[in-house]
């Protein structure tokens, strides 16, 4: 099945930490990490009084359900130092999201899918349009459609000469090719 999934960070080496991520879910057996878009730089969304963010998108195809995959994604948070709270988008070391896992919608206690603020974040729906603006959100529309609706203006794409290689990828921008 494919999933996609949001990861972001504004503490500790932001972009660091994204790639960290992402070479964690390299490791995982039953997930492999086939796309991943361009790092973008964010304002913080939610609780503005904050750094600015390192956003990315990675689709990844895995056997892992939709419970077993956000188990995966806490416990990789929790890996690398993700303070959990009481407050609501708060500073943090990594954030990894379930956006959409194949066509699903998923509505349980610890799990929405498509994730519910999707159409209101430009952080996520530009690296989502990057990598496939037909790509269809149950219930929304196309990417792409709910990107043109979205004010996307505190988020710019990072300079991928500056950004490095990420485990398993020879630049950030590189779109493997998916053989599924």
């Amino acid at each position: 099945m494919h999933a996609w999934l949001g990861l972001g960070a504004n503490v500790h080496q932001p972009l660091t930490q994204v790639k960290a991520a992402i070479a964690h879910l390299h490791k995982v057996q039953g997930l492999e990490v086939s796309r991943l878009s361009s790092f973008y730089r964010s304002a913080p969304w939610g609780n503005e009084d904050q750094d600015d963010f390192v956003n990315a998108v990675v689709q990844v195809w895995t056997t892992l359900e939709p419970a077993a995959l956000l188990a995966t994604c806490l416990a990789i948070e929790d890996r690398m130092g993700r303070q959990r709270d009481a407050s609501r988008w708060g500073p943090r070391v990594i954030d990894i999201d379930v956006l959409l896992y194949g066509n699903r919608t998923i509505c349980s206690a610890d799990l929405v899918v498509p994730h519910p603020y999707i159409h209101q974040r430009g952080f996520v729906l530009l690296p989502l349009c990057e990598l496939d603006a037909s790509l269809e959100v149950p219930g929304l529309g196309t990417v792409g459609s709910l990107q043109e609706q979205v004010d996307c203006s505190g988020v710019s794409r990072l300079d991928d000469q500056r950004n490095g290689p990420v485990q398993g990828f020879g630049s950030p921008a590189v779109k493997g090719q998916d053989t599924r």
